[in-house]
């Protein structure tokens, strides 16, 4: 083989060789480290505690007739406190979360009797169950509560109950 072709013939060779160093150390890649820093202001607006941080109760009475169950009769006050310090902004909601009944959309509160609902009011207004309702601190709304029957339905004697959260928020 002339010298010619040798050096042509190795030449190819370096090429490749130089190729590849370059590939390799390409997909290496370059790091190094750096610290990051994040900082930032998290700004809550004061909380609002509702009846002292303690749970309320409604009583509807002992002597409720199952037959007179109407979502009128036997309306009652839902008594509650709220005291919000310095607000950051007088636009606040509230909403009663719990499990809605199995009839009439679930608009009302469930309560241990499938066919009986508890119906609630906000300053007046029909309340569904989870509906957030928008009042102006501290101007805090009336609630009230009535119980309500499927149509059609037969109420089983005793007791009921039924368990929601009250949740007020700034806006």
């Amino acid at each position: 083989m002339s010298e010619e072709a040798t050096m042509a013939k190795s030449g190819g060779a370096g090429k490749t060789l130089i190729c590849g160093c370059l590939l390799w150390a390409a997909s290496q890649g370059v790091q190094a480290d750096i610290d990051v820093s994040i900082r930032g202001v998290i700004v809550a607006p004061p909380p609002c505690v509702i009846n002292g941080g303690g749970s309320f109760d409604t009583p509807f009475g002992d002597d409720l007739l199952t037959t007179r169950v109407d979502g009128n009769n036997y309306r009652v006050d839902v008594n509650h406190s709220i005291v919000c310090t310095a607000p950051t902004s007088n636009d606040m909601t509230m909403e009663l979360q719990g499990i809605g009944t199995t009839f009439e959309g679930g608009r009302f509160l469930q309560t241990g009797q499938s066919d009986l609902g508890i119906k609630l009011f906000f300053n007046g207004t029909d309340w569904p169950i989870n509906t957030p309702m928008s009042f102006t601190h501290p101007n805090y709304p009336r609630l009230e509560a009535v119980p309500i029957k499927r149509v059609g339905s037969r109420l089983d004697d005793g007791a009921f109950s039924a368990v929601a959260t009250l949740i007020v928020a700034y806006q």
